[in-house]
């Protein structure tokens, strides 16, 4: 494909990983225990019976993976840190040897021409701070600080991006309220108190970093773009209770420093009676931020519906009286997601609509699709959905870019096929495919796909 869309100069591209779904060797070099070791063992909480106690082996083969990002050749690399890895109770003294790991994975990147670009948190909290109450303890917002300061002062000077929380409503939400994540609890305020600590260490680890003298930090949301299913009141309702869910309680703060003037009809006294919240809290959260993370997959359309959740204690995640409705007419990745490019655009749009100049540059930190591809008899994939998505996404960033969009690149999800949470090793984002049994990386054409697009907006620059 010859006619690929467009982008400034120093527009960014990039690819991603996370830590507990990539690296393994949960046992080696003092690594503690995470949420997600605990999590996977759990009878019936992943498919399969999966865990990360192994997954792409990045651990031992990272020099291969960085090659692998050299041939394919991106500016840049987002990687996530393993808390338990540098920490290995979540506090106290440094693991020397856990650090001393990440120092090299820099230095190698480096080394390969590829910036790097860290994300403190992608979810693998210490399991010795989820037994004193993980998020739902505010104290664990100072933890994360400290943890943040540590990892800083290793790596500032050679990692220019810094990302303090990945999609804090994954951590908070499925986490703590429809238990599909780790730690795997229904909670109810509980889950609220977690949202908001995640948000109050997100703004005591940007100050961390700022002490630090880091050149750009911010944080990753997964905002959603909500249609209402029809333009009735009620449906319309509906959507704003899922965007308050989803987007509004994590930018309101974030970005105008308050919170939205929509949750009480979205958390009912779950909020009104809420004392998590303290004098100051918006001031912290709401300090500025140098990019806003995007990481984005697929719309929702939205409709009324009544509770589902008997007990009104426990009325958080999924059930604030709102359904999604299938879109038939769409293509549906492997996760059943339904695929919409044009919807990316739009969200991207009316962020810089609803902020304005609060609104900081934005960076699409994570984008791809789970396909069915598998090697064929030749050993190379064919993977031309996932090449559509990508190609049809990418399109819908240069187009809001086209319309004053401050976007300042885009990083693709996944590097690597790896272990996807709560669905296991069955389901593959990868532009590179991995044979788990020999570890085995074979690019697949979405691969080099994605080399001939950054090739050639290098020969244009």
């Amino acid at each position: 494909m010859s006619d690929f869309p467009a982008f400034p100069r120093h527009f960014v591209f990039g690819a991603a990983t996370a830590a507990y779904q990539i690296e393994g060797a949960v046992h080696e070099d003092g690594r503690g225990t995470s949420v997600w070791d605990t999590f996977t063992r759990l009878p019936g909480r992943v498919r399969d019976g999966d865990t990360g106690d192994v997954a792409c082996d990045h651990y031992h083969r990272h020099p291969e993976d960085i090659a692998l990002l050299k041939e394919l050749g991106v500016d840049s690399y987002r990687f996530s840190v393993s808390w338990p890895r540098v920490q290995p109770s979540g506090t106290g003294p440094v693991n020397r040897a856990g650090l001393d790991f990440y120092a090299r994975l820099v230095d190698r990147l480096l080394e390969a021409g590829v910036e790097p670009a860290v994300t403190l948190y992608h979810w693998d909290l210490p399991q010795a701070l989820e037994d004193h109450g993980g998020w739902r303890n505010r104290d664990t917002a100072l933890r994360f600080a400290e943890y943040a300061a540590h990892v800083a002062e290793a790596l500032a000077d050679r990692v220019p991006r810094w990302i303090t929380l990945n999609e804090p409503w994954c951590s908070a939400f499925l986490g703590h309220a429809n238990g599909l994540h780790a730690p795997g609890t229904r909670e109810g305020t509980p889950a609220l108190a977690a949202a908001h600590h995640l948000l109050i260490g997100h703004g005591h680890a940007l100050r961390a970093l700022r002490g630090a003298g880091v050149r750009e930090a911010g944080i990753t949301l997964n905002p959603d773009h909500v249609t209402p299913a029809t333009p009735g009141p009620d449906d319309t309702a509906a959507a704003l209770r899922a965007e308050t869910q989803r987007n509004l309680m994590w930018t309101e703060p974030l970005l105008a420093g308050r919170y939205p003037g929509s949750e009480e009809d979205t958390w009912g006294e779950l909020i009104t009676r809420q004392t998590f919240r303290r004098p100051g809290d918006l001031a912290l959260i709401s300090q500025p931020l140098d990019f806003l993370g995007v990481n984005y997959y697929t719309p929702s359309t939205i409709r009324d519906a009544p509770y589902r959740q008997p007990d009104p204690q426990l009325r958080t995640a999924d059930d604030n009286r709102y359904a999604a409705v299938p879109r038939p007419e769409l293509r549906h990745t492997a996760m059943g997601w339904p695929v919409a490019p044009h919807t990316l655009h739009e969200l991207l749009v009316s962020l810089r609509d609803r902020y304005g100049d609060a609104l900081p540059p934005i960076v699409v930190t994570e984008n791809g699709s789970a396909e069915r591809d598998e090697p064929s008899p030749d050993g190379t994939v064919h993977d031309t959905d996932r090449i559509s998505y990508l190609d049809g996404h990418l399109r819908a960033v240069a187009a809001a870019l086209a319309d004053g969009v401050d976007v300042r690149g885009y990083y693709v999800w996944s590097l690597l096929d790896n272990f996807e949470w709560a669905e296991g090793y069955g389901k593959r984002f990868g532009i590179v495919h991995v044979d788990y049994a020999t570890q085995r990386r074979t690019p697949k054409d979405s691969f080099h796909w994605y080399r001939r697009l950054i090739a050639a907006q290098r020969r244009a620059r």
